[in-house]
């Protein structure tokens, strides 16, 4: 058993562990090092839930005709022996052939049962391996197709002809920040770039598009990490006239309407 600060590095000793196929100082070092760690206890009782679910899905095969002859010779000579003490040595005879062919079937059907059952393992942790390697190879799909989609959109934004782009001002007393955001309502899409100072630890900015009539429409909320410009994209309901742009600043999460004091504004032009 390969470890690492007394941590199995395999995780098929656990099942071999299971198995009974540890022996030696293999088997004696993990007893010993699941005995104070409760992780490996847990990988333990998990492999052998696993071995116990393999005995009920091996399939069940009746024996040839020729054991059951032999079972029944072994059977009758027993009873013979039983009944005639005199012919005891010719049973013990037969018993002892009968015992030896128990043996020879044992030594023959247990290794090859333990084989498949190794085998059915290494196959299982492989699957699982797979299996984990395909759903972060569909995480990574996922997100690259995300970043086309918005890369995409944004091609979309600079190219039209009726996209605006408004710069927004701090309020006067407050930090000195930038950022500005370029919006299409035709095409109901915002893209926010800025760089501002980090938030007190229980609030976030946010961004609000001020439309021409209604209240304001909240565009983005977001904490802003030291020294890093905050850039994303956001879909709006298309066709909403701005009169302005806001950044506020409110408690933790946002707000469903503006409650915080104003931090930036850029009115459209």
């Amino acid at each position: 058993m390969n470890q690492m600060n007394n941590h199995p590095t395999r995780e098929e000793d656990f099942d071999l562990y299971a198995l009974g196929a540890l022996e030696g100082d293999e088997k004696l070092a993990i007893e010993s090092h699941i005995s104070g760690c409760a992780n490996c206890a847990r990988k333990l009782a998990e492999a052998q839930g696993r071995i116990s679910l393999l005995a009920f899905a091996a399939p069940q095969s009746e024996p040839s005709p020729l054991v059951k002859e032999r079972l029944m010779a072994q059977i009758h000579a027993s009873r013979e022996s039983a009944a005639a003490p005199a012919r005891a040595p010719r049973a013990s005879g037969s018993a002892s052939v009968g015992g030896l062919f128990g043996r020879w079937w044992a030594a023959v059907l247990v290794p090859v049962g333990a084989a498949l059952a190794i085998a059915t393992i290494v196959l299982w942790n492989q699957k699982v391996q797979l299996d984990r390697q395909l759903a972060e190879m569909h995480a990574t799909i996922e997100q690259q197709q995300a970043q086309l989609d918005e890369a995409r959109d944004m091609a979309h934004l600079f190219e039209a002809k009726d996209t605006i782009t408004v710069a927004l001002a701090p309020k006067q007393g407050t930090p000195p920040s930038s950022a500005h955001v370029m919006y299409n309502a035709k095409m109901g899409m915002l893209m926010y770039d800025g760089k501002l100072d980090p938030t007190p630890a229980d609030k976030s900015y946010q961004l609000w598009l001020v439309p021409m009539s209604g209240d304001p429409i909240n565009a983005g909320v977001f904490n802003p990490v030291a020294g890093q410009p905050n850039h994303w994209m956001m879909k709006l309901p298309p066709g909403t006239l701005p009169k302005a742009f806001a950044i506020t600043l409110e408690p933790a999460g946002g707000m469903p309407h503006p409650t915080g004091p104003m931090v930036l504004v850029g009115a459209v032009s």
